[in-house]
C-alpha cells in the first residue's frame, strides 16, 4: 500500500509540475484545468497544490523503518 501511496504521489507531483511550468510559459496552454474559471492565476494555484499534494504524499510514504537486521 506504502509502494502505491507513494507512485501516486510521484505520478500527481511529476504531472502537476510539468503542467505548470507549461502554464508558466505558455498562458494559454492549461491543459487539464482549461474548464476551471478564473483564468491564469486560478489554473496556475490548482496545479501548484496538486504539486503540493504529491510532494507530501511522496514524502510521507518515502521513508522505511529501519530495520533489525544484523543487530543483536
Amino acid at each position: 500500500m506504502r509502494t502505491a501511496l507513494l507512485v501516486a504521489g510521484m505520478v500527481l507531483l511529476v504531472v502537476a509540475g510539468q503542467a505548470a511550468v507549461r502554464l508558466l510559459i505558455d498562458h494559454q496552454n492549461a491543459g487539464l484545468l482549461t474548464w476551471l474559471p478564473g483564468g491564469f492565476v486560478a489554473q496556475l494555484l490548482v496545479y501548484l497544490a496538486v504539486a503540493g499534494v504529491g510532494i507530501v504524499l511522496a514524502a510521507k510514504n518515502a521513508h522505511r523503518t529501519p530495520t533489525t537486521q544484523g543487530k543483536q
